[in-house]
């Protein structure tokens, strides 16, 4: 097997079992409120800076997006909350996307099983893989903790107006949403 892979596998494997230890031992009153108003430059600039593979190998960089909102979303197949929220993405890209926002899929997973979920929920907004560097990513723009799922609003002045670590509902996305319309 190469080294690549199997060092990638560890990575994922571990993830899993330090999310899951986090949903098992932390307190019930874990804070996964939205957080607004993070604008650090070098977020923000870091996230026009990553690009990643989509499901047909295509290189799409995150730029793409600018000039839209852009709701990041860093999920994996095996993280039930993040299985949970991906229909509400769905339905939010399906009733915002005439408004500018582009909800965008940074999957810390395998291909194959991303490849099979995407279909499954028929996901329709740009799914891709992040591996190691949505990782870092994720770190670089307030993931301090590394948990799945983790959501970042994005301006569209490129700024990170919101983040939120933990499913996000459809309603406190709208709301966050709105509040940038204003």
């Amino acid at each position: 097997m190469n080294p690549m892979k199997l060092f990638l596998q560890f990575v994922l494997v571990a993830m899993a079992l330090s999310i899951a230890a986090y949903f098992v031992l932390a307190p019930k009153t874990t804070n996964t409120s939205i957080s607004y108003n993070l604008s650090a430059p070098e977020a923000a600039a870091a996230i026009q800076q990553f690009s990643f593979l989509d499901l047909e190998e295509k290189r799409q960089p995150l730029s793409q997006w600018k000039g839209k909102i852009m709701v990041l979303n860093f999920w994996a197949t095996w993280c039930p909350p993040c299985r949970a929220e991906i229909p509400d993405f769905v339905k939010f890209q399906k009733a915002y996307a005439s408004k500018g926002v582009q909800i965008v899929g940074i999957a810390i997973d395998q291909k194959s099983k991303v490849v099979d979920f995407a279909k499954e929920y028929k996901m329709n907004y740009p799914v891709l893989l992040g591996d190691l560097a949505g990782i870092d990513l994720a770190k670089r723009i307030g993931n301090k903790e590394g948990g799945l799922p983790y959501t970042v609003v994005v301006g569209q002045d490129g700024k990170i107006v919101a983040t939120q670590l933990g499913a996000i509902s459809y309603e406190k996305l709208q709301v966050t949403i709105e509040q940038l319309f204003n």
